[in-house]
């Protein structure tokens, strides 16, 4: 019997994976955003638990992709942990439970779509951002991106120009154009800061076109939160949340973790001066990700490292600029002025990281480049 309050929703999905053991309970997992989660607890100590999880097809519209993505990374990073001999790698690898018709996701008859992987015991996650796990971060997402460097295969666009900063600026431009809900008047200070600076900004496409900047396999999605750890020893075991994991530039992983963990107050704070750059996060961070990644990047991307660090405040600044000005649909807002004001928040903690451009070079160039 499954004591949950939905018995018929997961008696009907449950038997289509294939599960071993007996089934006690479901229950929620987690605080995520995107997908519903939940724990699959089995009867029986020496069978393993679940974790069932609903794919939100709204964001991730191509879901047979997305999972084509995840079977080739995760496989990947098996074999590799397998070859090096690892005793421990069902812990650190994603694992997931084919259907009874041998996919890895199933669709169910009110068009949701499921998948199932193997709860990993024993292990922990952690919100806390300091300069201890910021370090870790940068070491963990850093081995995470060399471990991919020769996929087989490279990833589909699971969203499609997820971090083109020169799409996002086309994007803004159409909608200050058009005026939808008639708010450009009130923001053309920002939208001058957006001109001023476009050209610099969208400059890694134009490096990555004319073929100085090549792209990697990232994750797309660098939080502290998408890190498991030992909960007995506290060694890191592997970096979860791998539906974003797609081709990208480096800037991807790197500029991003530092635009949520090195400000000083959170995105959507509508007072400004909380908005502040945190330098020793910015440095812990960089030393685990120049210690790791450092191995197969190249000088370009070395020296472009600050440059990452002010962009993606600049671009998350642009995007809750373009969904205010289009009528708040894409983030949800708990008053009229909620993405203006996250807008404002990021354009300040771009402004914050510009002033420390000369530290952090001065910072990175003290820092051992590894050789493989």
């Amino acid at each position: 019997m499954i004591h949950t309050m939905q018995d018929v929703q997961f008696n009907q999905i449950l038997p289509q994976f294939k599960i071993e053991g007996t089934i006690e309970t479901v229950k929620p997992l987690g605080n995520g955003l995107i997908n519903d989660t939940y724990q699959v607890i089995t009867q029986e100590k020496d069978k393993p638990n679940y974790v069932l999880q609903r794919i939100n097809d709204a964001i991730f519209t191509n879901v047979d992709l997305l999972q084509h993505n995840i079977a080739l990374v995760t496989n990947h990073i098996r074999k590799k942990l397998e070859k090096q001999g690892e005793t421990d790698v069902d812990r650190k690898v994603l694992q997931f439970v084919e259907t009874m018709d041998g996919k890895n996701y199933f669709l169910d008859a009110e068009h949701r779509y499921w998948r199932m992987m193997i709860f990993i015991p024993n292990a922990q996650t952690f919100e806390t951002v300091d300069t201890k796990y910021s370090y870790l971060a940068g070491v963990a997402f850093g081995d995470f991106e060399q471990m991919l460097t020769d996929l087989p295969e490279e990833p589909g666009d699971t969203i499609p120009d997820f971090h083109n900063m020169e799409f996002r600026m086309k994007q803004l431009r159409e909608v200050v154009k058009a005026d939808p809900v008639g708010r450009v008047e009130g923001v053309k200070d920002i939208l001058a800061i957006f001109e001023r600076d476009a050209e610099r900004m969208c400059q890694a496409e134009r490096l990555h076109r004319e073929g100085k900047l090549p792209r990697r396999i990232c994750h797309c999605d660098t939080k502290v939160n998408n890190m498991m750890f030992d909960a007995n020893d506290g060694h890191f075991l592997l970096v979860i949340d791998l539906d974003t994991v797609m081709p990208s530039l480096f800037f991807s992983d790197y500029g991003d973790f530092l635009r949520s963990a090195a400000n000083t107050t959170a995105e959507d704070d509508p007072n400004m001066d909380n908005v502040h750059f945190n330098v020793e996060i910015f440095k812990a961070f960089t030393k685990g990700y120049v210690e790791s990644a450092g191995k197969f990047l190249t000088p370009l991307e070395i020296e472009l490292l600050p440059y990452a660090v002010e962009l993606f405040p600049f671009m998350q600044s642009v995007r809750f600029m373009w969904d205010y000005l289009s009528g708040d649909h894409y983030w949800k807002c708990k008053y009229p002025t909620h993405n203006l004001d996250r807008s404002r928040n990021q354009l300040k903690l771009y402004e914050e990281v510009c002033k420390h451009e000369q530290m952090m070079k001065d910072y990175i160039a003290t820092l051992p480049i590894p050789t493989n």
